[in-house]
């Protein structure tokens, strides 16, 4: 693989290996306990994580090596493969059922998130078509919306509202990069919320974890549950923790903590100090990452690779407010740490097109 020029080649591929290896080490102190009871006999999930991660280094040797991804025909079709995937999920039978959510393909013992990967095709495919732009004319374009709405519905169907959340803000982002007129933001924000509404309006508990938010002491043992307890891991840590593999709150008293809320065994176990190293190495990633976006030969690589990025930026930075209680929860992983085959796959999908896309 030819690096491109510059630190950030390097840093790119050293950060996002310092967060896997860090994840796979805390997978490990998280979930070891919570696989014993609740997976007896099965292979323990620092074990998956660590074949899941060699299988993503595989994706990613070959994504740098996949010229067609340069190609607008070839995200075409990769949009409306995304599209059908979204659909396969809704059918009973084919779509699995988890933690309320039917988002999940069964391929034999494997399983797949087809809204992970559509967000990946929506902002590759728009960013070829926004580079089609031509000046002294209007890039506002009906079809650019079209190309969102149409997954944004079908994963708000399964229900996924991070996945739409991280879609939706990063794609915003893009049409701002691209030119987008500000004055067309007030509208979009006023959509937007009154959209929000009626999400809540239909789906009464997503009022609840809002209630939750707001007050999550108010119902410690339903609604507030998660929020709770992550913030009791992190509450007593300090500064350096109570030491690795020392957490409490992994003994089922957070649930799944090697998911959604490991940032808050990490804290706990490594305190203030710990989880500042891990936004460190987030920020250094999502640094580099925009650098390669400046060294893209074509306008609709410059475009997809910062939509990328920004995917990535967004969704660390949910799952970490999440954790620390500054938004509500809303189950959206914290990139290339928490346990997942396909969100770490996806992850280093996203890093293995940024690097070809960036040649």
């Amino acid at each position: 693989m030819a690096l491109l020029r510059g630190k950030e080649s390097y840093l790119l591929l050293i950060t996002t290996m310092l967060l896997s290896i860090i994840g796979i080490i805390f997978v490990y102190s998280a979930g070891t306990y919570w696989s014993a009871v609740h997976y007896s006999g099965k292979m323990p999930f620092y074990l998956k994580q660590s074949i899941y991660f060699l299988i993503a280094i595989g994706v990613f040797l070959f994504t740098t090596r996949f010229t067609l991804l340069k190609q607008q025909r070839f995200w075409q079709i990769a949009y409306i493969l995304s599209l059908v995937l979204l659909v396969l999920v809704l059918i009973p039978g084919i779509g699995l059922v988890r933690n309320g959510s039917q988002s999940w393909i069964g391929v034999g013992p494997l399983t797949i998130q087809p809204a992970e990967l559509s967000k990946i095709t929506v902002l590759v495919y728009l960013s070829h078509l926004l580079a089609q732009h031509k000046t002294g004319t209007s890039i506002v374009q009906w079809r650019h919306g079209l190309v969102l709405l149409l997954p944004v519905v079908l994963i708000m169907l399964q229900p996924d509202f991070g996945s739409v959340f991280i879609l939706v803000v990063s794609v915003f982002l893009l049409f701002f990069v691209a030119g987008y007129p500000l004055k067309l933001y007030a509208m979009i924000m006023l959509i937007g919320v009154a959209g929000l509404v009626g999400l809540i309006a239909t789906a009464p508990y997503r009022l609840k974890r809002i209630e939750a938010f707001l007050d999550p002491w108010a119902d410690p043992l339903v609604s507030g549950f998660q929020a709770v307890q992550s913030l009791m891991a992190i509450g007593p840590a300090g500064i350096f923790g109570h030491g690795f593999g020392q957490s409490r709150q992994k003994f089922l008293y957070l649930p799944e903590p090697q998911n959604d809320f490991i940032y808050a065994i990490i804290l706990e176990e490594v305190g203030m100090f710990g989880g500042l190293v891990i936004v460190a190495l987030f920020a250094i990633t999502i640094y580099a990452g925009y650098k390669f976006a400046i060294q893209a030969k074509s306008r609709a690589s410059y475009y997809a690779i910062i939509g990328l990025v920004t995917m990535l930026t967004v969704q660390a930075f949910l799952n970490i407010a999440v954790v620390i209680g500054l938004v509500p929860v809303t189950g959206v992983t914290l990139p290339f740490i928490s346990y997942g085959g396909t969100s770490l796959v996806t992850m280093w999908l996203i890093i293995g097109i940024i690097y070809q896309l960036a040649k």
